[in-house]
């Protein structure tokens, strides 16, 4: 595990090539395995492989044009009715995701959408709900886009990891 946390990274060009059935299956078991709190699994994925809406959700938002280049775009929603965690266990969700494709050899990259403004008057997530049909009752979190990296990233190396930041039975001791 390890080793895919140092060399997991952000990926945001992407090869033309489509993933096979079994590839895709792979990513939504390991999404649908993810923890949650309760084991109330209060999240649901839109899958999007067509490239005119992976088009159309790329200007969501300044950023995230890279996503119309991906082979997948995984649109991460949760149920607030059914957790009062649901921002966390979607959160989870995503970054199995995030774990999971490394494994496989893709690429991927989050996008937010919660608390980000596609126009002054609508927020990102009522652009993907509109553009998607996703029911109000359902919360946008964020898309992962995912396909063979065109790009390489060094991995992580340990003098950025900030051990600093780690505290031993009490904070600053």
């Amino acid at each position: 595990m390890l080793d895919i946390l140092y060399r997991r990274r952000s990926i945001r060009k992407y090869k033309s090539a489509k993933l096979d059935v079994d590839t895709v299956q792979r990513l939504l078991k390991a999404a649908l395995l993810s923890p949650s709190s309760r084991g109330l699994r209060p999240w649901q994925f839109v899958v999007v492989d067509d490239n005119e809406i992976l088009t159309q959700l790329a200007s969501v938002k300044k950023g995230a044009g890279f996503l119309k280049g991906a082979a997948l775009g995984i649109v991460i929603l949760a149920d607030p009715a059914i957790s009062d965690v649901w921002i966390e266990d979607a959160s989870i969700a995503a970054t199995i995701l995030h774990l999971t494709s490394e494994s496989l050899g893709l690429g991927s990259c989050w996008i937010q959408i919660r608390e980000r403004q596609f126009t002054e008057t609508e927020t990102c997530e009522q652009y993907v709900r509109r553009t998607l049909g996703i029911p109000e009752n359902l919360k946008v979190v964020s898309i992962i886009s995912v396909g063979y990296p065109d790009e390489s990233k060094s991995p992580h190396i340990d003098s950025e990891l900030g051990l600093d930041k780690v505290h031993l039975n009490m904070f600053n001791q």
